[in-house]
């Protein structure tokens, strides 16, 4: 998945016990199995194998086809805004997976002392819990045009999801004309899972302000945008933190 990954744990009496390391080393086992599998950085992984044609979907491991079915999904929802089989070079499933492998971290980490965990992927968050009883996380959202401000305040429950052009320059493809495509400076997804919120996001960003109407009847998922002239948008129940509820759009 070639980024960076950190995890978070706070338990009831702020000691990690025997239980919660083991499950710590399990969830990091989890995103290495990940990226030993679909890594496009590594040429030997089987997803690499695959965009060369070597072996087939049916000789991959069996959480190759899963994520590629859920790639599907994502792109039918996304009315083909997300596609990984209009990448360059190949069916690229990134834009889903490294969602997908922190959420399937955080699945691993639920001992009985851990009160809230966060898997924090490059930025892009699953988390359970809290910092401890009715004490949600809070989570910033960059601005995009002075990333080492905040633009929003979240209170998570769940997922959160942002893409944009900012930090990694022209990235996005659109999959329709399948060139290097930004509508918008970033474009937030929060939801229950962090691999759709992930791949969502990535539709969002290329499809525009339009992408909104996408999110707006997903069950359990909201999307906030801001545009190149600064402009905020978002769905009507986007989860802003109470002193952000506010913002003028």
């Amino acid at each position: 998945m070639g980024t960076v990954v950190t995890i978070d744990v706070y338990t009831t009496d702020g000691m990690a016990g025997a239980d919660v390391r083991r499950q710590l080393a399990s969830a990091r086992a989890i995103l290495q199995g990940a990226d030993a599998v679909f890594s496009t950085w590594k040429p030997q992984s089987p997803m690499s194998r695959l965009r060369r044609g070597e072996i087939t979907c049916a000789q991959a491991p069996a959480e190759v086809a899963e994520v590629l079915e859920r790639c599907a999904v994502a792109r039918e929802l996304s009315g083909g805004w997300f596609d990984p089989w209009a990448m360059p070079g190949g069916i690229d499933p990134t834009g889903y997976v490294k969602g997908w492998a922190a959420q399937k971290a955080l699945a691993a980490l639920c001992a009985s002392e851990i009160s809230g965990a966060i898997v924090n992927a490059a930025g892009d968050i699953a988390s359970v819990g809290g910092l401890g009883p009715g004490k949600p996380f809070r989570i910033g959202i960059a601005e995009p045009f002075s990333p080492r401000r905040l633009a929003a305040v979240v209170e998570l429950t769940g997922a959160i999801a942002t893409s944009g052009t900012y930090e990694r320059g022209k990235h996005l493809i659109d999959p329709h004309s399948r060139r290097p495509a930004a509508r918008v400076a970033s474009a937030s997804v929060t939801g229950p899972g962090l691999g759709l919120a992930d791949a969502l996001a990535t539709a969002v960003a290329v499809a525009g302000q339009s992408g909104l109407d996408l999110i707006e009847p997903l069950d359990g998922y909201e999307a906030l945008i801001i545009a190149f002239d600064g402009t905020r948008h978002w769905t009507e129940h986007f989860p802003f933190a109470p002193r952000e509820a506010s913002l003028p759009s």
